[in-house]
């Protein structure tokens, strides 16, 4: 395919996911079950045929899911791994065997052969890492208790894509316990490597690289070298032949505890959003809708066992972990939905003889089920948490608290040079509740260096507000000498954080009415502060001499 004809194909994509997620979104539904059905009408088996590059698309697409962990590492340092819970990420590991088992059984019990009740059991044992994170962080939901246990889970899951990814070839082809113990240690010697090689350049060159002044004065290159890391990070894994998305993790973890975690999570953004979108619509052109609406009780049956079985797991081991009846029930609502790997595993399976092409689309077309189910699940879970918890007078605490979690700011203070140092100058108590963005890591180092704490980041990028939560910010200081930035972040400000005083520095009382009108409650101008400073100064020193010039009295200008 020409590359021009590719390109209309991404754009007649990208237009459909568009219209159809604008209607999810106008009927309150997530518009991630509009990007499904977008691919499903527009590309695949029984649709309308428009699109038709559904592998090159589908190769591109999923470095949205690497791009969507690598943003979301960046937000989790390795402690904070760490803290959501041992006790969770075996359960994660419990689940994917007990999983995996339960549909080796079920499938065995329904007569399938035994390579195939494995390949069953391995298609649905993982759940959508794309499908319930993209969730999960649109509803804001990402440090609930639910979601740090999803998170878990499917770090643990996106790890069991190794061994699983080798299993569906050797049931296929065969192979001797040595062959298979050979591939598995060249694949865990790949991942020290990887691993490695990723620690060692984020923390020894790209932090350094960051910190230096040609990067300081050029956005562009930040941003250049944010989708180069997350992409090649991204790279790397998949050549290791390890899950592409947890590379991206790691690389996005390792940066986590950097100054520039939220500017580079924000740089990225936009091209996640894409990549995302055309994953999901992807995902969609997989699904023969002609097929499932001929089969749909059989499709439905399908999907209804498979979410029911894996909540009950999920409820399961984490009531066996010691959490509430609640969280428990909530997580499993959230990840018992069926993962894209397990088109991957299944054409792999078909292809080996192990599936039928009957077989593949029943699951296929029921994992689509309970992709379009999703977002409707992870919305309920809160509700059914609440229920069963009023039901079991369950009253403790049903979130742990996260030991990693700071105090949360009260004082935003944009701009760190004379002007920002100036304005908390007088702070002398509960400095950790004071927040400091600068692109400056100059600026950035001297507030830190005063005991506040302080971000490289931009904050005329609506990501880089969205994510610092500023729900508990009272006071908000603007002291950038650009008027067009500084309206373009208060404008910003009013939408995240209406509640807040805004106080905002003007170069010139020109502009005061302009900033009052765009929202300000206070304007300081330079002008009048210069005015008052020449005021004082002058005061402070005046000796006029009398009319008459003594001339032995004359002195120099810079003396008085």
């Amino acid at each position: 395919m020409e590359s021009w004809e590719f390109l209309l194909q991404v754009i007649l994509l990208l237009t459909a996911c568009l219209i159809a997620g604008s209607a999810m979104a106008w009927m309150k539904q997530s518009p991630l079950v509009g990007y499904l059905l977008a691919g499903m009408i527009m590309g695949g088996p029984g649709s309308l045929a428009l699109v038709g590059a559904e592998k090159q698309i589908e190769s591109i697409a999923e470095l949205g899911v690497a791009l969507l962990l690598f943003s979301l590492g960046l937000e989790f340092s390795w402690q904070r791994v760490v803290g959501l819970g041992k006790l969770t990420l075996l359960c994660g590991m419990a689940q994917v065997v007990v999983t995996l088992l339960a549909g080796m059984m079920g499938a065995a019990f329904m007569g399938f052969s035994a390579s195939a009740s494995v390949a069953i059991g391995a298609m649905i044992c993982l759940s959508s890492t794309a499908a319930v994170l993209r969730v999960l962080v649109d509803r804001g939901e990402m440090d609930s208790k639910p979601g740090r246990n999803s998170l878990a889970i499917l770090l643990v899951q996106d790890m069991a894509v190794v061994p699983l990814a080798i299993l569906i070839p050797l049931l296929a082809e065969g192979g001797t316990p040595s062959a298979i113990a050979l591939k598995i240690t060249g694949i865990l010697m790949a991942a020290f490597v990887v691993v490695g090689g990723l620690y060692f350049l984020l923390n020894y060159v790209v932090l350094r690289a960051l910190l230096s002044a040609s990067f300081s004065r050029n956005r562009e290159l930040t941003v250049l070298l944010s989708i180069i890391i997350g992409l090649g990070a991204t790279w790397a894994a998949h050549t290791a032949k390890l899950s592409p998305a947890l590379g991206a993790f790691v690389a996005g973890m390792f940066l986590g505890n950097s100054r520039f975690a939220t500017q580079i999570r924000a740089d990225v953004s936009s091209l996640r959003i894409v990549l995302l979108t055309l994953f999901f619509g992807s995902v969609g052109m997989i699904a023969d809708p002609v097929w499932m609406l001929k089969n749909l009780p059989t499709v439905l049956s399908v999907a209804a066992v498979i979410m029911a079985g894996k909540t009950v797991i999920i409820w399961g081991l984490l009531r066996l972990s010691g959490q509430t009846s609640g969280v428990s029930l909530s997580t499993g609502l959230c990840l018992c939905q069926v993962g894209e790997f397990a088109f991957v595993l299944g054409t792999e399976a078909v292809t080996g003889g192990i599936l039928t092409d009957t077989m593949y689309s029943a699951l296929v077309s029921s994992s689509i089920v309970t992709l379009l189910l999703t977002p409707l699940l992870i919305a309920l879970a809160p509700r059914a948490a609440r229920w069963i918890n009023l039901r079991g007078k369950q009253t403790g605490p049903a979130e742990e608290t996260n030991t990693d979690e700071v105090h949360p700011c009260e004082l935003l203070v944009i701009g760190f040079g004379p002007a920002g140092r100036g304005a908390l100058s007088e702070i002398r108590e509960h400095r950790d509740r004071v927040l400091v963005l600068d692109l400056s890591p100059a600026g950035i180092a001297s507030a830190e260096a005063m005991g506040f704490r302080g971000m490289i980041a931009d904050a005329t990028n609506t990501e880089v507000l969205e994510h610092l939560h500023l729900d508990h910010v009272r006071v908000v200081v603007i002291t950038l000498p650009s008027r067009q930035d500084s309206l373009a972040i208060l404008q910003l400000i009013r939408m995240f954080a209406p509640h807040a005083v805004k106080i905002v520095r003007s170069r010139y009382q020109l502009y005061f009415s302009e900033f009052g009108d765009a929202g300000a409650d206070f304007v300081v101008g330079d002008e009048e502060e210069v005015s008052t400073a020449l005021a004082q100064l002058v005061a402070r020193h005046q000796q006029f001499s009398s009319p008459t010039v003594q001339s032995n009295a004359s002195e120099s200008p810079a003396s008085t």
